[in-house]
């Protein structure tokens, strides 16, 4: 049976009304910035500004179905904490959950695409240039092997179907964690934890001046209290419908 308590969170529509409109283009950042800055402490400016310089976007990982809303939180949780821009999931029949308590608030800052079905994954990534990469026991790729793909998207999958063949036939290498112990596996969420640590060491932030702004943006609106009446009262462009 599926864990879900009122402490489960449907974290694919990334905040609310506001937050999605301003990363999408649909209010602009400026303005934002303009308005909610002000209300903000310098310290907290500065930390949200350095905190997008760093993300990256050239790593992504793909969450095929996850099952647990704790190991969905659990991966939010590194993602973010390693810097990653964003998530791609496929829902196959079930939405992403994620638990509250484990994700500590950190799913408002990555953004979570959820897709349908596989096929718009795997195309949304071949677009981005991200090549798929399974994670199997039995892979050809090591943990420091990873650092050496340019654009990467590290697929995760079904606590117990594992990837669907259809991502899977999509991958063009897969990767093992080398285990030395009697345990034939590990949970999802700690494996995905060792590999984004490799996959991201050493790498840059690499978002446009302008995808930073948009974040900047958002970060302030999802910060500052009253942020929608802030900027209705502004006469700027209808922020309200949160």
């Amino acid at each position: 049976m599926r864990r879900s308590t009122n402490e489960t969170l449907q974290v694919a529509s990334w905040g609310d009304r506001l937050a999605k409109r301003i990363l999408l283009g649909e209010v602009d950042p400026e303005f934002v910035i303009g308005v909610l800055e002000p209300y903000a402490s310098e310290r907290r400016q500065t930390r949200l500004k350095q905190v997008f310089a760093q993300r990256i976007s050239n790593v992504t990982m793909v969450l095929d179905a996850l099952h647990d809303p704790h190991n969905g939180a659990a991966l939010l949780r590194t993602s973010e904490a390693l810097g990653l821009a964003r998530v791609h999931v496929v829902e196959r029949g079930e939405s992403f959950l994620a638990h509250a308590g484990v994700a500590r608030g950190t799913h408002k800052w990555v953004q979570v695409s959820a897709h349908p079905t596989a096929a718009e994954c795997v195309e949304t990534l071949r677009q981005s240039g991200h090549a798929l990469v399974a994670t199997h026991p039995q892979g050809e790729l090591v943990p420091q092997d990873l650092a050496n793909v340019e654009r990467i998207a590290l697929v995760l999958g079904n606590e117990h179907e594992g990837i669907a063949p259809e991502i899977r036939a999509a991958c063009t290498h897969s990767v093992r964690v080398p285990q030395r112990g009697f345990a034939e596996s590990l949970n999802v969420s700690v494996c995905g934890g060792i590999l984004l640590a490799y996959a991201t060491e050493h790498r840059a932030g690499d978002l446009s001046p302008g995808e930073q702004r948009r974040l900047y943006a958002r970060g302030l609106a999802v910060t500052v209290p009253n942020a929608a009446a802030l900027l209705e009262r502004a006469d700027g462009p209808r922020a309200d419908d949160t």
